[in-house]
Formats: structure tokens, sequence, C-alpha cells
């Protein structure tokens, strides 16, 4: 069926299939307030849509839609596409829903995937994947771009909080879990409840060499096929449907334009069929931004030539006119316009568009519904990690007098980051009053009376210090919530990973006047706050944890949840002390020994576990055989709590410097106290493998260390 439409279809039309125009071209306003809402322009829709033959549109004008909103939109656009083109063809719209569908006013939102990896729950990704999907689609949209699989190992990147941490194992299953809750267990993109999934960015772009989003990496082989490509070779086994592309490039090769990476690895090695888009404008960067394309024209060339199918434009008509000429003059086959086709009808027909394209307006009444909030309450509760917790201050007594002062204790939209109602987030009239800020959650927690607040500073600059360490000498305990601003990719580019310096006096103050100091890290990224963290009582690490962080922050700060929550980064110590969990043996002794402020996996809890019997199945395997791996945990304190049982792997020696310690499997368990618990883990040849000097994938003969807590045991490959 499909074959026998792309026959009919002439060149201009299969070209615009390929092309992808953002809302905004189609919209009446060019700039608009963030209470507008967006209007279609019927002409520019129809010169898009008959003149141009678009086959996709994205994004949001300004603001998020309400769902009538969305409506309106879809109905118009699937309207003209479907009535009063030649073929009918509907349009696939997609959108970027991160963290929920977080383009739609009434959704539910969730934290931001880097606090969801902090929570070591795929039944919670994949739940709200599902909810996600549920919504989005309840738009009339269906596509969406994510996952984002980039592994985050550049602590100063701007989307590290898009990621699911820092651990290539981590990202792969937490993106697997995400993708089967999105796109359904069986990849039913079809269903009313599912909607197709984008596993972006395809490859290597979360490790800028010097941290600034959209700008040049240096990953050898070994390390991209170690640590960035898994994520993806996973995803592409879990069916998802669609990728898009790295915006910037690796080892001088700008990724649209890159082969390699997008013919070979991509599809021949991880046989991946399905849709390839670009990134925003980043076909025309080619020529504009990159210059390793003499024009415009040849830009789009080269990336189509390399294997892209869609072009997110976004604005205007450029690539539809120069890849028609280009086929016209013999430059582009029309061989590879027909595949890139062929991939865009089949998405369009597996997702139910050719069948019906318009909105299922029954979905509505679960939308933003209770039983979805409670799924992104309890994440945000279980993302809650805890630092540090000197002499058990925490959990504080409900009768304590507070002093709450910081920038990120009375905002909502910090809570949440970018890519929230507006792009970077940071509009606070956009979020709900129903929304909670930390201190409106910590009123209802104890009562007005028992608290004060005094702002203390912006997040750059001092306003009322001297207040605040008064208002803290007649406090029993100050809550401190420092970090960031809402931002989102480019704006938030770093040049110090340091915390500003008025929020590090402001609490450098107060814990000077002899007040107890509770740090609450409202933050995307690990901002360095080592000059206060030993003056610090607790620290209690919040990331970005959505619409419900402010009542987990007070839930965790006085005693009604217990957190438990790990670290899925390295928290460093200092600006220039920057590296990962699963470093080089070189890197564990003085005098290279990297300085850490907390590691990857660090979390305590308020009650205590204990590990023991530490058993493997065999002392030696082959090559085909599994190990089995089994650990009780006990609940050994007095409270009851959830646990992340984590194993690492070390390889003692081998061809290529082993790092000290490797994640291969987690799993969490809730204990009442006294409970205990016996886990059993399974351990592969592709678990020891690694790539070897010529980027060969082997599991080399010698010894392995399973670590558990503080348990290890040995065993032997034999070859």
């Amino acid at each position: 069926m499909i074959k026998e439409l792309i026959s009919k279809m002439t060149l201009e039309e299969k070209v615009g299939q390929m092309t992808q125009v953002t809302l905004e071209a189609v919209g009446k306003k060019t700039k608009m307030k963030y209470e507008d809402p967006i209007k279609i322009d019927m002409e520019k829709l129809r010169n898009a849509l008959l003149n141009h033959h678009i086959g996709s549109i994205l994004n949001v004008y300004y603001l998020a839609n309400s769902i009538d909103e969305w409506y309106e939109v879809i109905t118009q656009i699937q309207d003209v596409a479907t009535k009063e083109t030649r073929l009918g063809i509907p349009v696939l719209y997609g959108i970027d829903a991160i963290h929920g569908a977080n383009y739609t006013r009434e959704a539910t939102l969730f934290p931001q995937s880097i606090a969801m990896a902090a929570a070591r729950n795929r039944e919670l990704v994949r739940r709200s994947a599902e909810i996600t999907a549920y919504e989005v689609r309840a738009c009339g949209i269906p596509w969406n771009f994510n996952p984002v699989l980039d592994v985050g190992r550049h602590p100063l990147w701007p989307r590290l909080w898009e990621t699911f941490g820092e651990d290539t194992y981590m990202v792969s299953t937490m993106g697997e879990s995400y993708i089967k809750g999105l796109e359904g267990k069986r990849n039913t993109v079809g269903s009313r409840e599912n909607v197709a999934g984008c596993m972006k960015h395809y490859l290597g772009y979360s490790f800028p060499l010097s941290g600034q989003d959209r700008t040049p990496s240096w990953i050898p082989e070994r390390m991209m096929r170690d640590i960035f490509l898994p994520p993806f070779k996973a995803a592409a086994a879990a069916g998802v449907q669609t990728v898009m592309m790295n915006s910037s490039e690796i080892n001088g090769i700008p990724v649209h334009s890159d082969e390699y990476l997008l013919k070979k690895v991509l599809r021949d090695e991880l046989g991946f069929e399905g849709l390839a888009v670009s990134d925003w404008e980043d076909i025309s960067r080619l020529h504009e931004r990159d210059k390793v394309a003499s024009s415009p024209k040849e830009a789009v060339k080269m990336a189509v030539m390399a294997g892209m199918d869609m072009s997110m434009v976004p604005f205007d008509f450029s690539f539809h006119q120069y890849l028609v000429e280009l086929v016209k003059e013999g430059e582009v086959p029309e061989s590879r316009i027909d595949e890139a086709v062929e991939r865009i009808l089949t998405l369009k027909f597996k997702t139910g568009l050719f069948e019906n394209p318009y909105p299922d307006t029954s979905m509505k009444v679960n939308v933003g519904s209770q039983e979805f909030a409670e799924v992104s309450r309890q994440a945000a509760r279980e993302a809650m990690t805890l630092l540090k917790n000197d002499d058990n201050i925490l959990p504080l007594k409900k009768d304590a007098k507070v002093l709450v002062t910081g920038p990120t204790a009375n905002l909502r939209s910090v809570l949440q980051g970018g890519w929230s109602y507006f792009w970077q987030g940071d509009v606070e009239e956009t979020f709900p009053e129903w929304q909670e800020t930390i201190l409106d959650s910590l009123k209802a927690k104890i009562g007005d009376d028992n608290i004060s607040f005094v702002e203390g500073t912006a997040f750059e600059a001092e306003i009322d210090i001297g207040a605040a360490v008064a208002a803290a000498k007649d406090s029993d305990v100050a809550i401190v919530c420092i970090g960031e601003n809402c931002y989102a990719e480019t704006p938030g580019n770093l040049f110090d990973l340091a915390l500003p310096a008025a929020q590090l006096n402001l609490a450098s103050a107060i814990e000077a006047s002899g007040t107890p100091v509770i740090l609450v890290l409202v933050e995307g990224r690990p901002r360095i706050i080592t000059s206060i963290a030993d003056g610090a009582a607790a620290i209690l690490m919040a990331y970005l944890p959505g619409p419900y962080g402010a009542p987990a922050i007070a839930d965790v700060l006085f005693g009604d949840f217990n957190p438990g929550g790990k670290l899925p980064i390295t928290y460093p110590s200092h600006p220039n002390a920057l590296s990962c969990y699963d470093r080089k043996p070189i890197e564990i002794n003085l005098p290279n020994k990297v300085s850490e402020l907390y590691s990857f996996g660090h979390g305590l809890s308020y009650t205590t576990f204990a590990y023991s019997d530490l058993t493997l199945s065999k002392k030696e395997i082959h090559e085909g055989e599994t190990l089995s791996v089994s650990v009780t945990v006990k609940n050994s304190g007095d409270m009851a709590g959830r646990e992340t049982v984590e194993l690492y792997l070390r390889d003692t020696y081998r061809s290529v410097s082993p790092p000290i310690r490797q994640l291969k499997c987690f799993e969490g368990v809730n204990l009442a106290p006294g409970e205990s618990e016996t886990l059993t883990f399974e351990l592969n040849l592709t678990d020891l493998s690694f790539h070897n000097r010529q980027n060969d994938f082997v599991a080399e003969a010698g010894e392995f260390v399973v670590m558990i807590d503080s348990l290890s045991a040995a065993f032997e490959l034999v070859s």
C-alpha cells in the first residue's frame, strides 16, 4: 500500500513529506504574549500543505496550548491535509514532551529525567511514559521527541537534567522502560493510548569538550562504542520508531552529515529501520555554522545522502526547494527520496493517521487526573536524595521553629525547570496556582506560626542576608533553598560550575550563626557547594522534582517519607575536579586521585540496611554461560524504607585499562523494619565485554569481581 501511494506521488509531494516546519510558520502572529492563544493562519497553512506539500509540523508557538486549543490546531491542520490536498496524506505532528505532556496546560508533569534516574525505579519511568503518551495522544499528537538517551558525562552541559545520568547501563535500561511505556510493550503506536517515540540525540551530544551546548565533542571510537552507543542500541532493539540527531559534531564531523554513523552504525549495525529526523535548523547549519557545506543547497545534499529522512527546517520551505532541484539535477537519486518517504509514510500508517488523524476528544476527561498526579507525586518522593545527615538531624520535629530562605524557596518554576509550559520554563505566572512552592509546602506541613521566611538572595545577587541571619538566630533550624533558575539548552550554558557567590554567602553566613542549616538543592546539574557542605547539618538533593516536588521535599524533611534516592551522577568537589564514577585505576590514588563531594550511587536513608550472603552460582564460567549472583538485604533500622541494591563489576586485568567499577544490575526493594529479602541477578558474557584495542567487542579471560555494597566476590572467565 505504501509503495503504491509513493508511485502516485510527484517529486514535489515526496520531498514535501520530508519537510518539517514549526507551528509558528503557519501561525497568525510572529510575537506573542504568554496568555495569547495560538491561531492558525489558514492562508499560510494552505500554502504550506497545498503548495509545498509539507508532511510534518512540530512544536508550540510560544506558550503551552490548552487541550481545547490543541483540538482546534490539529483539526484545522488535518482538515486541510486530508480534504484539500491531492492525495489526502495526513500531517505527522511532533512535540517535545520530555517530562510529561509539558506543552499541554492541563497535563500531568513529572520530575525531570535526572530525578527519575535518582529514584532508580523502572516501573515509575515506564508508567510516567504511559501517562505522557496518553496525554500527548489526547491532544491529537502521535509523535513525541523523547527519550533523551545521551549519557550525561559532563556536569557543565546544560541538558544534563534531560538525561538519566552518567552511567551507560542506567541510561539504557531507563530508556528502554520509557520506550515501552510510550509505545506499548509491543510498540503498538497506533493505539489511542500510545505514541511513537524518538531516541535522541544520536550520538555523543552530551560530552562536549567545553561543556557548552552544541559545541564539539572529541570521542574516540572505543569510548563511543562502550559508553555512548549502548543506550541507542538498546532503544533500537526495543523497537523505537524514530531517531533525532546530535546537533553538533564529533571529531570534526557534524553528525547530520556523518554517513558512517547514520548508515553503517545506525542502520547496518543497530538494525534501526525507522525515521531519522534532524534537530532544529541543523541541516542548514552544515553551511551556516559548521562550514562543511559551501552553500545551503550543498548542505541539503550532504545531509540527505548521509541518511537524513526529514528536515526540521523549521521556519521556511528552503529544504523543499533545494532538494527538488538536487533531484532534478541528478545530484540526489530519486530512489533515496523514495526510501525516506517510505519510512515517513510507514510511521504515519503505524500511528493510525490514515485511519483517523483527528484527536479523540473522549480522552480529555482523564488528562491531568488524580490517578496520574499520584504517579508524579510518588516519583518526586522517590527521587529525593539525602546526601548528608549529621547526628540524624533529619527528620525534623513538626514543632520546630524554622527559617526558610534562599532563591528557590518561593518559586514554582524552579522545581520543574525547562520545557515546562515554555521552552525555558521560566515564566512564573504560567504555573498553576495549585502547585506549591517549597515555602507553601513547609507551611502546610507545620503551620504558618512555626515558619519565618526571608528571601536572603536572588540567584545571582544578595538581597537581605543580614535579615536572614537574624531570623536564623531566632529559629531552631534554617532550611536554605538554593540552586538554579530555569533554563533549557544553550541559554543554560555555564563557564563556572560553582553555585553563585550570593547563594554561597547566604548559606555560609547562616552556618556561622550557629543555627543548624539544612541545604535543599534544587538544580539540574551538580553546582559546586564544597565551601558550605561541611558547615551544613544536612543536605537534600531535590533535582528538578516537578509539580509535586515541594510537598515531596516537606515530606522528607519532616519524616513523612523516608528518602531512598541515589545520585545518578558524581557530585564534584571543585570546578575542575570533573570525573565520572567508572574512572580508571590511575585516578584512584595520589597524586591523581579524583576529588568528589559525593559519589554516584550515594544516598542516605532514615533507616539502615545490612547486606549479607553474597553468593555466586559458580567460581568459573565459560563463554555462553551465565552467572547468578544473590545477596540478602535486611532493614536493620526502625523505619520502613526503600533500598536500591546495585551490583557493580570490575574486570581485574584486561588489554584496555578497566574502569574501577561499572554498574551492571540494580533493583529496588521496599522493606519494613526487620524485614529481609534475597535478590538474584544474572550476568552474561555481554556484561563482561568491552571494545578492545582493535575495537572488537570481546570478553577477555581472567578474574572479575562482583561488588554489592561493601561485599565482594570473585570469579574467573575461562577461555
